[in-house]
């Protein structure tokens, strides 16, 4: 039950925002009993991540070993960021590209190859390989060779998904983590296009929810929220204030924790529909200046 968390984790202020059952919306409550399959949406301070996250699933030993599909912008870059502390082979189909980008990686192994050749994995122990990356620009590809490393026996499959009816076809089944460059473009460009003093987007559950930090500005004659307790703010269904960022400190949401100016509020929305609302909520009166 998610009121044990704060057994498990007596110094760790944790807030679970959403649970995902079966494709339904479950609204966390104390004596909900978190099942095996559930998708968590929880939020706490950065330092705290791992923690939480080992109370919900079991920890993976350290990466050592990462296989990366393809040769575009993805592919070379991940590599780059990745060979200095891990033993990172790419396989490219193409000749030319494979060349060039031997040449551009100086620890990354390199192979001219078909990453859906069975021969070439098992040749490169495909069993050993910790973290198997389909980058590639063919969405079809991607997941059909991490289909098979998953298969030969590569420990977890993540590919790049540019069409997003792909990443709910496949996400919870053998492929574990698909990935989509419109979904992180599409939260950088929310932040921009949102009403008010918006610092950050989160677009969430693939496009379906979000999590948007607002700055808050005015006093209790010119808010709505500056000065009133959580619990006395009214948000629209679906809603909810998940914490604060108060001076580099954060506070997790309570009913009776006090909005201040210059807050960083973080607001949690499970429908879309409500984000007009929540703008309007936050953005202080005319006579504010």
């Amino acid at each position: 039950a998610l009121s044990a968390f704060k057994e498990h984790m007596p110094h760790i202020d944790c807030r679970i925002i959403s649970i995902l059952r079966n494709d339904k919306l479950i609204r966390p409550q104390g004596s909900t009993i978190i099942e095996a399959g559930d998708e968590i949406t929880f939020i706490c301070a950065t330092e705290h991540i791992k923690a939480v996250m080992s109370e919900l699933q079991r920890l993976e030993k350290t990466y050592k070993r990462i296989m990366i599909v393809g040769s575009g912008n993805i592919a070379s870059g991940v590599a780059k960021q990745l060979e200095d502390k891990y033993q990172v082979k790419l396989i490219e189909r193409d000749g030319e590209k494979a060349k060039v980008l031997a040449e551009k990686l100086s620890k990354t192994l390199v192979f001219h190859g078909d990453a859906s050749d069975q021969n070439l994995l098992f040749e490169e122990h495909i069993e050993n390989v910790d973290v198997f990356l389909s980058l590639s620009a063919d969405d079809e590809a991607n997941i059909m060779s991490a289909l098979l490393a998953k298969r030969l026996g590569a420990k977890k499959a993540m590919v790049l998904i540019q069409r997003m009816a792909y990443i709910n076809l496949i996400q919870g089944g053998t492929i574990d983590i698909a990935v989509s460059p419109q979904q992180a473009t599409i939260s950088a460009l929310l932040g921009h296009v949102r009403k008010g003093d918006i610092k950050n987007v989160a677009s969430l559950r693939h496009g379906t929810a979000e999590a948007i930090e607002l700055v808050v500005h005015g006093d209790s004659t010119t808010s709505n929220v500056v000065g009133r307790q959580i619990g006395d703010i009214k948000l629209p269904v679906g809603a909810m204030i998940a914490a604060i960022l108060r001076k580099n400190e954060v506070i997790i949401a309570r009913r009776q924790v006090v909005i201040e100016e210059g807050d960083n509020v973080i607001v949690y929305i499970n429908d879309k529909k409500s984000v007009s609302e929540i703008e309007k909520l936050f953005q202080p009166s005319a006579f504010f200046i």
